[in-house]
């Protein structure tokens, strides 16, 4: 199914805020930096430096650059800093006209997650991307990869849980974004009109959520935009979020056990065992059968339904041959899970969504506990008193509990972080409605049928509230299309170009 949203008419696009100055690192990576960092030399244009580690890959030359921007956009008098690390991609045989050559800046999703180095460029949005005419930008947003990446060894720097919960609370999606606009001033400094200096934009999942925060603050930097999967719910609060994901995880739960009808039984299996029996894994977490439950994550993605029964069947398999699950399947079951590895997704999570004053105060937890609790049970006891004592026992999606905190191994040194931040009620405003609806940055989206991580109901009518997007809705793709076809890319940009017109 393929739905095409006609842009709406577009009046006068609303000025941008002016940043502050960014300056090229040349310091050592650490969580903050001081203010006493100096650059190589104001004088010397980032694209001019000779100082920069690149490299060739398969179709591009790969600078690795840094820069150091400030903790606090908003307060000049604080003057603490963060390195934020950039991968910049030059097609090869254009080295000479990095000056010249349009960037278009890529957004990862998440939150707390970092962009990977590609193998090549000659394929995937890479090879689309460069054929537009364009020079990469991978950002690796604050707080992740090698940009003052999050952990609980790097919150500890920073003392009090009180002072640590503060720092993390500069992570979010506006201070990512004007992050990118202070690196866009920087690399486009010099050129000659305003157009040359503005950057496209693709974002993928939250990548999306960051490219809606660009436009309402610096509309007049962007020269498209580009979402895969990530357009943000205009909400103040997570809740209506957890109403329409967990009927779509429903949903998935029934399509996966159509697919797989033995594992019915093999994951009542190895919930009861996981119920009886503490199972700890190779890293110290505990794998519970809640935890086990989150396998569920990857329904979202092309191909998780095989990757998750590839699991279970090994799971099951120790479970009847041995009466455990040994090291080999305990460290693919935490090598599936991402939140130890990357802790923003957990401890951060919810707060993508609050704006205004509102707390998350765990969201899915409460949703779930309110009005879903029976379909996603965990504890043995309790399936066996359901209605149906032998219906399936059910995977979780992309939520998050507080019971993660005690679960997994890295995020139970950053629980009272978490639980703080889950109280705040200090957000600030992510979206500007009334930019929105008078934007004139040509914007094209594609949001999945059946995304179970960004409901396209929500996505439908944020689309409508940005002038001029061009919303394509398609059943095609799970959440990670732009990672499986290079359909996805070719055909927003097409969009854009006002080559299709007839959806």
């Amino acid at each position: 199914m393929s739905i095409h949203n006609l842009p709406k008419s577009t009046v006068a696009q609303s000025g941008s805020v002016q940043p502050s100055s960014v300056q090229p690192s040349s310091v050592q990576p650490s969580s903050v930096q001081p203010t006493t960092t100096q650059p190589i030399s104001a004088d010397i244009h980032e694209l001019d430096r000779t100082d920069i580690e690149s490299y060739y890959i398969p179709g591009g030359k790969v600078y690795e650059r840094f820069f150091d921007c400030p903790l606090d956009h908003q307060q000049t008098a604080d003057t603490r800093q963060v390195r934020v690390f950039a991968r910049h991609i030059v097609p090869v045989g254009k080295e000479d006209q990095m000056h010249s050559l349009p960037f278009i800046v890529y957004l990862q999703g998440g939150p707390g997650f970092e962009c990977s180095l590609p193998s090549s460029v000659k394929g995937g949005w890479y090879a689309t991307a460069i054929s537009e005419g364009f020079q990469l930008l991978l950002v690796d947003q604050r707080g992740t990869g090698l940009s003052a990446p999050i952990s609980a060894h790097t919150l500890a720097q920073h003392g009090s849980t009180t002072a640590q919960a503060e720092y993390v609370q500069h992570f979010r999606a506006d201070s990512i974004v004007r992050d990118c606009e202070l690196i866009r001033k920087a690399l486009c400094r010099g050129r000659t009109s305003a157009a040359s200096q503005k950057v496209a934009l693709l974002g993928q999942s939250f990548g999306g959520f960051c490219i809606t925060t660009y436009l309402s603050l610096f509309p007049n930097s962007i020269s498209r935009a580009l979402i895969t999967g990530g357009v943000p719910p205009l909400l103040d609060s997570p809740d209506a979020v957890y109403h329409a994901t967990y009927p779509r995880m429903i949903t998935r739960n029934q399509q996966y056990y159509a697919k797989f009808p033995r594992d019915i039984a093999r994951v009542r299996t190895i919930i009861e065992h996981l119920n009886a029996a503490d199972v700890v894994l190779p890293d110290g977490g505990c794998l519970t059968a809640r935890r086990f439950q989150q396998l569920g994550i990857s329904f979202g993605r092309t191909g998780g339904f095989d990757s998750v029964h590839r699991l279970v069947l090994r799971a099951a398999s120790d479970l009847e041959t041995a009466g455990s699950l040994s090291v080999s399947a305990l460290t693919e079951i935490a090598a599936a899970q991402s939140f130890d590895t990357n802790p923003l997704y957990c401890i951060m999570h919810e707060s993508i969504y609050c704006q205004n004053g509102n707390a998350s105060r765990w969201a899915a937890h409460r949703v779930r506990e309110a009005s879903f609790a029976s379909a996603f049970e965990h504890q043995w006891d309790r399936i066996l008193q359901r209605s149906d004592p032998a219906a399936p026992v059910y995977f979780t999606g992309e939520s998050v509990y507080p019971w993660m905190l005690d679960d997994y191994a890295e995020l139970r040194c950053l629980k009272d972080v978490a639980l703080s931040l889950a109280e705040y009620t200090g957000w600030g405003r992510l979206y500007d409605t009334d930019v929105l609806a008078a934007n004139t940055v040509p914007v094209a989206a594609v949001s999945y049928y059946n995304d179970m991580f960004v409901d396209v109901g929500l996505s439908e009518r944020t689309a409508q509230t940005i002038a001029g997007c061009h919303q394509w809705i398609t059943n095609e793709f799970h959440h990670n299309g732009l990672g499986v076809s290079s359909h996805v890319p070719e055909y927003l940009f097409r969009l854009l170009k006002g080559d299709i017109t007839d959806l």
